[in-house]
């Protein structure tokens, strides 16, 4: 690896932060035996955060009570926070409750500190045979000479032969407790990173589901050539080489046969004497591999069900805006029809390109910056009245209720629109407010909301403003109103 590589996995790989974090004891401590040894895939908040409640309840009676200040939620809110992502909040289909489930860098950062592990025992011969075993699958895999394979397949068939003499003489080669060992260990190591690939599966799958969306997002072409590149690429989510492995690994787990022989070898395993203490956890590891498998399988279900969702989405608005082209091409032709005379122009920008070359155009001159001179600014008045901004426009409700007077000296109601026809708005929207809001001895403000009316009036550049509101109407109170006397 380069420095840069190096460096930049330092700085930016979420693992990586996690080891560096403050409390990196706590959060692998609490996530790695949750997720990891209970292998536990989805919890909801409210479990999650009781159990770390209790966590932190026991760690700060035996450090100290400021050992760990924040609250479970806080915790885990920033656990889940984009820049540290070391588990995944978000809410299942149905449920309004938030649910959390570890990452797979999480599972990263574990198994590099349980390589950081003293171990009495290394073995090397069942890594060794391992690699011999791959090797030979690779080559002879791939080999399409048949006398080869043929030549391949009698040497194994003349290896069986020459041991089920030596059983049948008697001569029984037993595994001693090395090897015994060595192979044990080997299994429970790749048992167990087997089962935290599936987390790293299920977020490649959520990754190649995210970038199909943006590019159906962000696309510009026809929807043929986009129905054609989102089933290719759909197609490719599952046919990709991790989609391929991780099915056939799944097939081979839903066989029952499989998982019979698989069962009574592991218990077998368990049960021999030389490999140390049993694995606890291998008693029952194919039954967490199946539970880890379902969770990757529904969420490869879920993401199809989403991604159709939404290509029903683009296909629907796609089909209404065709619809809608359509009925504007029929509402034109009637009008044609209707007009008895037929008449197809369009226009043209001009009767033939124009080219503008490269060299033509002329270089980027940039901007004069002008200089700002800040030596003569003085520190204003302090005691300054604000008020002032907000008195910009004033209407006078006392000129208001003078109209209203004056025209109810002949009537004993008059309706708003009537009034303004009378006294135009010179104010706009302010204006008509004052209007609603007037209250006089003189004369009483009724809504009725069963009707509607409209105001119109024009503002000072002459545009035409209308509002629409309950009729309102002005009614005379008590004697008639006298002569008004209108200020100077």
């Amino acid at each position: 690896m380069q420095f840069d590589e190096v460096e930049s996995l330092r700085r930016h790989h979420p693992a990586w932060r996690l080891l560096r974090a403050d409390n990196a004891p706590l959060i692998l401590s609490f996530l790695g035996r949750v997720f990891v040894d209970e292998n536990i895939r989805t919890i909801s908040a409210t479990e999650l955060i009781t159990r770390l409640s209790d966590e932190l309840y026991q760690l700060n009676e035996r450090l100290g009570a400021e050992a760990f200040p924040k609250s479970a939620k806080a915790y885990l809110d920033s656990w889940a926070a984009p820049e540290n992502g070391w588990v995944r909040k978000y809410y299942p289909v149905g449920s309004e409750e938030a649910h959390f489930d570890a990452t797979a860098d999480v599972e990263k950062a574990l198994s590099w500190l349980s390589s950081l592990r003293a171990r009495s025992f290394v073995g090397t011969e069942s890594r060794l045979n391992t690699i011999f075993d791959l090797l030979q699958q690779m080559v002879f895999g791939t080999e399409t000479d048949p006398q080869v394979r043929l030549a391949e397949l009698q040497r194994r068939r003349a290896e069986i032969d020459a041991e089920i003499a030596r059983v049948h003489a008697g001569e029984v080669e037993v595994m001693d407790v090395a090897g015994r060992r060595d192979r044990y260990q080997q299994f429970t190591s790749t048992a167990r990173e087997l089962l935290s690939d599936f987390r790293e599966v299920e977020s490649n799958f959520r990754g190649l589901d995210r970038d199909l969306r943006e590019r159906i997002a962000a696309w510009s072409g026809s929807k043929g050539e986009l129905l054609d590149d989102v089933l290719g690429n759909r197609t490719s989510i599952a046919d990709s080489d991790q989609g391929k492995s991780f099915h056939a690994f799944y097939d081979f787990l839903l066989s029952q046969q499989r998982q019979d022989q698989f069962a009574e070898l592991l218990e077998r395993v368990q049960k021999l004497e030389g490999i140390g203490v049993p694995d606890p956890r291998m008693r029952h590891i194919h039954h967490d591999w199946l539970d880890a498998g379902e969770r990757t399988q529904a969420t490869v279900r879920l993401l199809s069900e989403q991604l159709r969702r939404f290509l029903d989405d683009q296909v629907w608005l796609e089909n209404r805006r065709v619809i809608e082209i359509l009925r504007n091409i029929e509402s034109t032709a009637l009008k044609l029809r209707d007009t008895g005379r037929i008449e197809l122009s369009t226009e043209m920008d001009a009767t033939s390109p124009v080219l503008t070359l490269p060299m033509e155009r002329p270089l980027y001159t940039p901007t004069e910056k002008t200089p700002i001179d800040s030596g003569g600014i003085h520190e204003g008045e302090r005691d300054l009245d604000t008020s002032l901004l907000f008195e910009q426009v004033y209407v006078d409700r006392a000129r208001l209720s003078l109209n209203v007077r004056r025209a109810l000296q002949q009537h004993d109601q008059i309706a708003l629109t009537d009034l303004i026809a009378q006294e135009p708005i010179e104010q706009g929207l302010a204006e008509l407010v004052g209007y609603l809001s007037l209250d006089d001895s003189g004369f009483e403000v009724v809504f009725d909301e069963a009707v509607r009316q409209r105001v119109r009036w024009h503002d000072p550049d002459g545009a035409e403003r209308v509002a629409q509101l309950p009729a309102v109407t002005y009614l005379r109170i008590g004697q008639p109103i006298g002569p008004v006397e209108v200020p100077r």
